[in-house]
């Protein structure tokens, strides 16, 4: 009877692992998918390859296993978060930062970091209110780190940031200190306690940076489908008709015509394929700028901010011993899967890694994100537009509350707006304005930012909707300060002198609801490059395009006050103060650089056209050269390290708009009044 049980139990064993064969379970088990990483557990690697495209054809005995390595001590020994990291001292908005000064002389690099993490929203200039204590590493000629501060505590709640590879880090004392290195090796590697860095070159942008080179939106057919990282430097691109093995030389079949380019250049390919092997780290922001799908071999160092960046979506990891499979899967590869590879690349090249200053802001953001623990940002504020650094968590953790996510989240704006008047010089109260802005629809209140040196008038008009009187400071940017009293989603700007129909307010706003992310304004500005100055300039004049809607009469998301207070640096938000005109380019900069979209203009009656305000002479636009006082436009380029406005052709309007048929049948009667 045993002997029949047993006979019985190997035959349903068997038939089990037949048809698990046969249903071809186990090569997808080989091929899992990475889990996002939590601080304090240790993960091996490679933690993921991609399952869907990567089918492995070789039975397991097949394959060899890799030459045993001998195991590195991790950094700071067994500490993790939860034992090293004291978050007590992270109390209020914000992550605050005490930067260490250097006690000796340093470089004009090193000097200007330090500068921009003086200017940011993290820095504070007292040990004992800071949550973090950062201690900036610059390799020196000796090979020696910076000496052990006198805070030093063993190391807790501190982070040893090197940049660039530093061999002193290998035996600095870290004690209970974070390290954020470049392109750690994963043996010593500590998951969510260390911040992988990607491997920056020495010439690298301190801000702004350049932008990403994909001009193509799908594989375009005289693209090369895979570029291989040399040792020597550069590139070696092979053409669309490889189907063998174009990475050693050795393929038994013709790998198709072959170009070699230089180590400036980047890769003009479809695929990047990037050895594993430590030296090549290097060759991955190159291949992320370039919109070049990184194919990596088995690679020995973690990628760039693992702990929040799903890197499935941009690039792909692979075993290095399967060569010949990977190179078919990503000749089978769909054009679909390819453009949203490409697309990805160029995202996150452009949110974290084309400048130091991103690289900075992105380490400091994700230790964060685990001061925050269970509240800390999901991974789609991480991983699509615009970015973590610009979804401020200080402001809000759900993703209904940001103008960018309506579309992902199948939602839309509230459908009530707030009107904030700025009354400076001469100080008389608009109550024309305030009457046409209360009788709108959609209009929930209205505060008044009292900015002028007259004192407050004792009675104001009734009106429909609620109306509140906010004392400002005298200075331009309190137009922009995240009031609490702001309780809609949208706000509609607006200026003592403005001059606006209950019609053009209704129809501006039922414009923005279809656009929350972007500024919606009336009157327009542009910018253009004055080649005989080599300078920037901006201009009223009426044209086919621009770029600016004056704040005077706009509508936006009330986050991007958030933005412009605590985001932007202090000596930005100083400019505006000191040159008034500059303060509504400087909020269209701030907008653009965040959408990488124009802003919208809707009609604007012809009565009001005479009353809109000018902009100064500009470079080139006047017989005398702008003083450096008034152009703005050039400051505010040179802070952010790039020009961020998007020029448009286009105005919206409504669809009966001066069609010959009746007025009655015309749903925005007034604008269109001489």
């Amino acid at each position: 009877m045993q002997s029949w049980r047993r006979k019985s139990l190997w035959l349903a064993l068997s038939a089990s692992w037949l048809l698990l064969s046969f249903l071809g379970i186990f090569p997808l088990l080989r091929l899992a998918v990475p889990p996002r990483s939590r601080p304090g557990v240790p993960q091996g690697w490679p933690r993921w390859l991609d399952a869907d495209l990567l089918q492995s054809f070789s039975q397991p005995g097949e394959l060899l296993e890799d030459a045993p390595q001998p195991p590195q001590a991790p950094h700071g020994g067994s500490c993790n978060w939860g034992a090293c990291f004291d978050t007590s001292k992270c109390r209020g908005d914000g992550l605050k930062v005490f930067v260490y000064p250097e006690a000796g002389p340093i470089s004009e690099t090193h000097r200007r970091i330090l500068a921009s993490l003086e200017g940011s929203r993290y820095h504070t200039f007292s040990p004992a209110e800071a949550c973090l204590l950062l201690l900036l590493i610059s390799d020196t000629s000796t090979g020696e780190c910076s000496s052990v501060p006198l805070q030093w505590n063993r190391g807790r709640n501190h982070l040893v940031l090197g940049l660039h590879p530093a061999t002193c880090l290998r035996t600095f004392q870290l004690g209970q200190a974070m390290v954020a290195e470049a392109s750690p090796t994963v043996d010593i590697f500590r998951p969510g306690f260390d911040v992988a860095l990607p491997l920056l070159p020495k010439a690298h942008p301190l801000r702004g940076g350049a932008s990403g080179q994909l001009r193509q939106h799908s594989p375009h057919p005289g693209v090369a489908l895979l570029a291989l990282a040399e040792e020597r430097g550069g590139w070696r691109t092979a053409g669309t008709n490889s189907s063998a093995c174009p990475w050693d030389g050795r393929c038994e079949q013709d790998p198709g015509p072959e170009q070699t380019h230089s180590r400036e250049t980047l890769p003009n390919a479809t695929f990047c394929l990037i050895p594993g092997h430590l030296p090549d780290a290097s060759r991955f922001l190159q291949a992320l700028q370039a919109g070049c799908i990184p194919v990596l071999l088995s690679p020995r160092w973690e990628l760039p901010f693992s702990e929040v960046i799903d890197w499935t979506k941009a690039a792909i990891v692979a075993d290095e011993r399967l060569r010949l499979q990977v190179l078919a899967a990503l000749q089978e590869m769909p054009p679909a899967r390819v453009l949203a590879l490409r697309q990805q690349t160029q995202f996150l090249w452009d949110a974290y890694f084309s400048s130091v200053e991103k690289v900075i802001h992105t380490t400091l953001e994700i230790i964060q994100d685990r001061v925050f623990g269970a509240s800390a940002r999901p991974s789609l504020l991480w991983n699509s537009p615009p970015g973590a650094l610009l979804a401020l968590p200080t402001f809000s953790r759900s993703l209904h509350d940001f103008p960018f996510y309506h579309l992902q989240q199948g939602s839309c704006p509230e459908g009530r707006f707030s009107a904030l008047i700025w009354v400076g010089a001469p100080g008389q109260p608009p109550l024309k304005l305030i009457q046409a802005v209360a009788g709108s629809q959609h209009c929930a209140q209205i505060l008044v930012l009292w900015s002028s040196e007259r004192p407050l008038p004792s009675t104001w008009p009734e009106t429909a909707v609620p109306l509140a009187v906010i004392e400002g400071h005298r200075k331009v940017s309190d137009r922009f300060f995240p009031y609490s009293t702001i309780s809609t989603d949208a706000v509609l700007s607006l200026d003592a002198q403005s001059s606006l129909s209950t019609s053009e307010v209704d129809f501006a706003f039922v414009v923005w609801q279809s656009f929350p992310e972007r500024m919606v304004g009336f009157l327009t500005w542009s910018h253009f490059w004055d080649e005989a100055q080599g300078s920037w300039g901006y201009t009223a004049e009426r044209a086919n395009e621009f770029s600016m809607v004056l704040t005077t009469a706009a509508f936006y998301h009330r986050y991007y006050h958030t933005l412009f207070t605590h985001a932007l640096p202090k000596a930005l938000r100083t400019l505006a103060d000191e040159a008034p005109t500059c303060v509504d380019i400087l909020m269209n900069f701030l907008v653009a650089a965040v959408t990488k979209l124009p802003p919208i203009k809707v009609p604007y009656g012809k009565r009001h056209q005479e009353a809109a305000p000018l902009p100064p002479e500009v470079p080139g636009r006047g017989p005398e050269p702008q003083p450096a006082t008034q152009d703005c436009i050039n400051q505010l380029a040179a802070g952010f390290g790039h020009m961020p406005l998007v020029s448009s052709r286009l105005r919206l309007d409504p669809v009966l708009f001066k069609d010959p048929v009746s007025v009655q049948r015309k749903k925005y009667r007034s604008l269109e009044k001489p």
